[in-house]
């Protein structure tokens, strides 16, 4: 160990760790030494006695979690939240949310991200897999405000072969910007919105580029039944038959996989992963979630995500955790299935694999990143604690998130911000929103017909 100054030292909290075996543990009266931005050493309280740092939290009371990570969201659609309410899907898209997403303008892209941030660091949140427009913007949101985000620059083949062009330049161009917090995607929207040839084309740039792939696939189960009649296959199939399941994949909700895609999923070449954002399928209605139980059984992980504000209302993490488990549990008629556990693997290291960081974020282990935060667990909702796990997804909420840190460096403190001027935010968009909700123009970037 050296003996210069740690960068931060945390002391007194309880730490949750995985084994080798990956079952989660937690350890009591515990010190987390942090240095260059990796958790140096995980040790306990009282061998970190006299340790000297540039940097002290006292955590009694808390506990330390690996940051949550949002798999799928579209940050800056927080900048719709509670427009297009109480919709089928399909007007959602088309009388709401593709129309209002012409207006869209760089400037509007970058309050959304900003506010989109804020939220999430306030909940916990210190890594996001973000796919949208204007994703320069997001980048440049992300490198200030101090968050990793896994960002991919989406595009419909009705956009012509610039889309793709557009999504692979932006990928290359910021790929390990932001001193490493940047990771990229390629971002084509959906097997609905984009033709066979450009999904083809876009499985052999990410081949060629060694890019991941970031798209929406099976959303609902209309989508998997509509692919059937019009294609002879789920779209998952079409994903296969594309070469899209030999890339690094990660698919968007995944409620319309059937039986018949497990094996075609199984037997996938490239390092395949499913984001799950309940929330928004009890919104809608649909019939069916995530099939988080198959999946598992055939290796697949499982991340937990919220999809964008427009559609969910919140970018909280944590109510997804929560979610999971209780949809998981009423899916599959089974009060055993998902355990507290289970939803914790899920938010962690399932999540930090969904999103290509499997080997760097996840855990609190020595050499990881230091993504992680301090949850209190003090107030009268959260005790007294029986089973820790349990209070953690199902009595503890995103407020009770004290302290953010990711890469190292504290985000929030307290509960207070240190990246980003929130009312500033909100002040500007507020004289943005009547350009931005405007829908007298009539036109739309898409049309929603699955």
């Amino acid at each position: 160990m050296s003996h210069s100054p740690a960068d931060l030292l945390i002391t007194g909290c309880t730490v949750l760790v995985h084994d080798d075996q990956e079952r989660i543990g937690f350890e009591q009266d515990a010190a987390i030494v942090v240095r260059d931005g990796r958790v140096e050493s995980v040790t306990s309280a009282a061998d970190a006695v006299g340790l000297a740092a540039v940097e002290h939290i006292d955590a009694r009371g808390q506990v330390a979690l690996p940051g949550l990570i949002n798999c799928h969201t579209h940050a800056p659609m927080v900048a719709l939240r509670g427009l297009a309410e109480d919709l089928p899907t399909e007007e959602w898209f088309n009388d709401v949310v593709w129309p209002v997403e012409s207006n869209l303008t760089e400037k509007d892209v970058e309050l959304g991200a900003r506010l989109a941030c804020a939220e999430m660091i306030r909940a916990g949140v210190t890594c996001f897999a973000d796919h949208y427009f204007s994703m320069d913007t997001v980048a440049a949101v992300v490198t200030e405000c101090g968050m990793r985000g896994h960002l991919g620059e989406a595009y419909f083949s009705s956009q012509g072969p610039q889309g793709r062009e557009k999504s692979l330049e932006f990928a290359l161009r910021h790929r390990g910007s932001a001193g490493g917090r940047i990771t990229t995607a390629l971002a084509p929207h959906a097997p609905y919105t984009v033709t066979d040839a450009d999904l083809a084309a876009t499985a052999e740039l990410a081949l060629e580029h060694g890019l991941p792939v970031h798209l929406h696939a099976a959303e609902n189960r209309d989508q998997t039944d509509t692919s059937l009649a019009r294609h002879g296959i789920t779209p998952i199939e079409v994903l296969d038959r594309a070469g899209l399941l030999a890339t690094d994949l990660l698919i968007a909700h995944g409620t319309g996989i059937i039986d018949r895609d497990l094996p075609v999923l199984e037997r996938a070449s490239g390092r395949i992963a499913v984001a799950t954002a309940p929330r928004g399928y009890l919104k809608f209605g649909w019939p069916d979630t995530t099939p988080v139980r198959a999946l598992r059984a055939i290796g697949i992980p499982v991340g937990l995500a919220t999809d964008g504000a427009a559609s969910n209302n919140s970018l909280d993490v944590w109510e997804s955790m929560a979610l999971t488990s209780l949809v998981q549990k009423s899916a599959e008629g089974d009060p055993r299935w998902l355990t507290s556990r289970q939803a914790l693997h899920h938010a962690t290291l399932q999540s930090a694999r969904a999103v290509g960081l499997g080997d760097s974020i996840g855990c609190i282990a020595v050499g990881r990143r230091a993504d992680l935060i301090l949850v209190d667990l003090t107030g009268p909702h959260t005790q007294p604690v029986h089973d820790l796990a349990a209070t953690l997804v199902h009595s503890a909420r995103s407020a009770d998130v004290r302290t953010t840190i990711v890469d190292g460096r504290v985000l929030m403190r307290d509960r207070e911000l240190l990246t980003l001027d929130v009312p500033a935010v909100v002040r500007e968009l507020g004289e943005r929103l009547p350009g931005l909700v405007d829908r007298s123009h009539g036109r739309r970037i898409q049309e929603y017909d699955t």
